[in-house]
């Protein structure tokens, strides 16, 4: 099926191509978003007579998605959820959590701006697109935590696994000095006990 572009496509071509695609394609994504129009006469035509206005709108648009995406490229959004203690997510973080999450924080991203090549399942921090124009993108950063504290290190460079093995040596410290202690206890306990006299008895 051929359509003629009203903007730029990744990956099909410039506004004002007539490109061949395939009609799900078309009639599920480019027409209905209004990417592209049906590559008849009277549609050509038509874009030719509108031309100017289309270029200088996208030109517009353009500006403002450059302008939003210096303020956003590089931002750091914190996403909160449950995880195992290997740091494995029970569900997963999609487009609409980190639209959410950037939304929350100011800016203006929609979750369809926002490309995942896959679900996000593991607690870290994970490089996310974000598409704001068909020429312009930017790359922000989820930081997956099950607490702000949490997201607070991570954010420092440590990763879960590192910080789990951290908390392991903490408890396994805390245990040990517990046993000191109860060591020390006991043999306190074999000492000489002083009777009322102040005379030791054993």
């Amino acid at each position: 099926m051929q359509v003629i572009l009203l903007e730029r496509v990744a990956k099909l071509g410039q506004m004002g191509d007539v490109v061949d695609v395939k009609p799900g394609f078309a009639r599920n994504f480019l027409l209905p978003q209004g990417k592209a129009k049906t590559a008849s006469e009277a549609n050509i035509a038509s874009f030719e007579a509108q031309k100017a206005q289309l270029e200088a709108r996208n030109l517009e648009t353009k500006k403002e998605a450059e302008a939003l995406a210096e303020k956003l490229d590089g931002q750091q959004f914190i996403v909160i959820r449950s995880a195992s203690d290997a740091g494995a997510l029970y569900g997963s973080v999609t487009p609409r959590d980190a639209a959410d999450a950037a939304t929350e924080a100011g800016f203006s991203v929609d979750k369809k701006q926002v490309a995942l090549i896959a679900p996000i399942k593991d607690l870290g921090l994970h490089s996310v697109s974000v598409k704001l124009h068909p020429e312009v993108e930017a790359t922000i950063e989820l930081n997956v935590a099950r607490s702000a504290e949490e997201a607070e290190l991570q954010a420092s460079g440590k990763s879960i696994q590192e910080l789990a093995a951290e908390e392991e040596a903490a408890a396994e410290y805390e245990i040990s000095e517990l046993f000191d202690d109860i060591g020390s206890a006991a043999s306190d306990d074999d000492a000489p006990v002083a009777d009322a006299a102040g005379e030791e008895t054993n």
